[in-house]
């Protein structure tokens, strides 16, 4: 019997999407005002999913407040309240796109999951845009 148990966090952050190998006409173009040069920012809604069979002897597939726990201190306490671009290692060089960031938050997590648990990063950056990444 498999289970989906999941974890909702919130983050505010900034970010320019910006491709520095572009024409500033070309990113523009193409990222239109989240090419900003002075920034804008998201109230991100973050949702992480684990997969797996629950344990005979708890019921968890995941005891909630220890995901609650890694999501705090992998995620938000690197990206809240931060410029993305600026402030954090893993967006100096990576456009911090909502897909890049599902994918960072997925990497930051992985590592300190069982592998027998399915993991799912689903990243609202707006009410209307979200992504989801699976790995």
């Amino acid at each position: 019997m498999k289970v989906t148990v999941g974890r909702t966090e919130h983050f505010n952050a900034a970010h320019r999407l910006y491709n520095p190998q572009w024409t500033d006409e070309e990113n523009d173009r193409v990222f239109g005002l989240c090419n900003n040069p002075n920034y804008h920012g998201h109230n991100y809604v973050l949702t992480v999913r684990l997969t797996g069979e629950p344990n005979p002897d708890t019921g968890y597939v995941y005891d909630l407040k220890e995901l609650s726990n890694l999501i705090k201190s992998e995620i938000l306490n690197t990206f809240d309240h931060r410029n993305l671009n600026l402030d954090t290692e893993d967006f100096r060089h990576l456009n911090p796109t909502a897909e890049n960031i599902a994918r960072v938050c997925w990497q930051r997590l992985r590592p300190h999951l069982a592998t027998n648990l399915a993991l799912s990063v689903t990243l609202f950056e707006t009410d209307r845009n979200f992504v989801e990444y699976h790995g």
